[in-house]
């Protein structure tokens, strides 16, 4: 028997369903070619906090990572790339220690079956150093890329301790829109959540309205972040908005709690709400089916 997990067949043992979230109209790109019309999938992974230690949170935090580049290799059709949204690495004050766990995450996904891997930085990669460090390992803070007829945008708003993206890049970014087609099938990947989810536990980017008001001009705009550990779903307008759960700990709803706290580990439910997850890109309909995975199967 095959060995390889069915995507489809993994979410049915995991009693998960599949939820589709449709960005913008389903108008068609005028002149697009076949092959950017044509539906891919990627692999979003976040929050995996390399370095992290906490036997009451998670007592496999050496090991979960490699679960999670395992279970993404164990897939029976390979993603066309995986992206990992930020907080790489758990911080520390010793910049020693910071560079350290960044090649040590680097060579762990580095076992990773796929062509191409992308990263961008969380708080705890890049706050304490404006993301010096970070560059050195993964390269630039934000950045662009197109794949099949969608256009990626990795926004940074995490290296300005403030938690802002800054007018510089904000600059950037409206230059980079105007030289996009009015109906661009574009994702946007950030750590942070764009709009003020929980500003009183740092769920929030201190001018994401700004950014919200100029992809607010294209009508095929969908937002994909990590940062608050956990599934969640939000539209501003008519751009969603989809928070992947972190790989290292689960964090709770946003003001369910007085204080935000990791959610402590469930022995009787080990890698309970650790996940990661696909997007399957609908390029002709503008859709994207998000489809969430656990670390270990059968969680």
């Amino acid at each position: 028997m095959n060995n390889l997990l069915n995507r489809r067949d993994l979410l049915k043992l995991a009693g998960m369903g599949v939820a589709v979230f449709v960005s913008g109209t389903t108008v068609r790109a005028g002149g697009s070619s076949q092959k950017e019309n044509e539906s891919f999938y990627f692999v979003q992974l976040s929050d995996t906090h390399w370095g992290f230690s906490g036997p009451n949170i998670n007592p496999d935090s050496q090991g979960t990572l490699k679960k999670a580049v395992a279970a993404v290799n164990a897939l029976d059709e390979r993603p066309d790339f995986v992206v990992f949204t930020g907080d790489l690495t758990q911080t520390s004050d010793d910049s020693r220690i910071r560079r350290d766990r960044m090649a040590e995450f680097r060579d762990i996904v580095s076992q990773l079956n796929v062509k191409t891997v992308r990263f961008m930085p969380g708080e705890h990669d890049a706050s304490l150093d404006r993301g010096e460090a970070y560059q050195e390992f993964f390269g630039d803070l934000h950045y662009t890329f197109d794949h099949r007829g969608v256009h990626f945008i990795s926004l940074d708003n995490v290296s300005d301790p403030s938690g802002s993206v800054g007018d510089k890049q904000l600059l950037w970014l409206q230059s980079d829109l105007k030289q996009m087609k009015k109906d661009a099938r574009i994702v946007v990947l950030t750590h942070r959540p764009l709009f003020d989810l929980y500003p009183e536990w740092d769920w929030a980017t201190r001018d994401g309205s700004a950014v919200i008001d100029v992809l607010l001009q294209h009508p095929n705009v969908t937002v994909l972040y990590g940062h608050i550990h956990q599934e969640h779903h939000h539209m501003t307008g008519h751009i969603s908005h989809h928070a992947a759960k972190s790989v290292m700990w689960a964090l709770p709803q946003p003001g369910s709690l007085p204080r935000k706290a990791p959610i402590s580990w469930d022995p009787a439910e080990p890698y309970r709400d650790l996940g990661f997850r696909n997007v399957e890109a609908k390029v002709a309909e503008a859709q994207y089916e998000i489809e969430e995975f656990p670390i270990v199967r059968g969680q």
